[in-house]
């Protein structure tokens, strides 16, 4: 049995909180709605941290993806869960400013999709950074006009909410 901090905030589109459901359940067929953060780290070069997920992720393993993305916990907020699984995927933290909220929905082939209100953080970070291996298999440090150029010519190696957000930070 699933302990009560292991299930997502399903939502609606307002954002309004209508119970909590397993993390299974929320991504399996269309999914249910629920909440979720992206997090953008960038360092003092104008370079964006990104994550190649681990190939042991049920949706997109081993896609390119933001820093760090997750869900916030029964009772956490937005801000806090981002905090919390900064450190658990990255090993470190750093201040986070909070930068959009929006709902997408992509479909991973027949194994589940994504259907979220996602809130977009941002923050600055120049150390060191040890990866969960759990979550990610590779990171770097890249350009942001190397990284839109990378997204252009091979966009079947990125996260559909990587490339969503992607536009969401060039139109701020």
């Amino acid at each position: 049995m699933k302990k009560k901090s292991d299930l997502l905030i399903l939502v609606d589109e307002k954002d309004n909180i209508l119970g909590y459901e397993t993390k299974e359940k929320c991504h399996e067929g269309s999914g249910l709605l629920h909440r979720a953060f992206s997090i953008f780290i960038f360092n003092d070069k104008d370079e964006l941290f990104i994550q190649k997920r681990s190939k042991a992720k049920l949706l997109w393993p081993r896609y390119w993806s933001n820093t760090c993305c997750s869900h916030p916990r029964i009772g956490e907020s937005y801000i806090h869960g981002a905090n919390r699984r900064l450190v658990e995927e990255c090993g470190f933290e750093t201040e986070l400013k909070y930068l959009s909220k929006f709902h997408y929905s992509a479909d991973y082939y027949s194994h589940g999709s994504e259907n979220e209100i996602c809130t977009i953080f941002s923050g600055k970070y120049n150390g060191d950074v040890q990866i969960n291996p759990l979550e990610m298999e590779d990171f770097k440090w890249i350009n942001l006009g190397v990284l839109h150029d990378q997204v252009k010519s091979s966009p079947g190696i990125f996260t559909p909410w990587f490339k969503l957000e992607l536009n969401i930070l060039n139109n701020l």
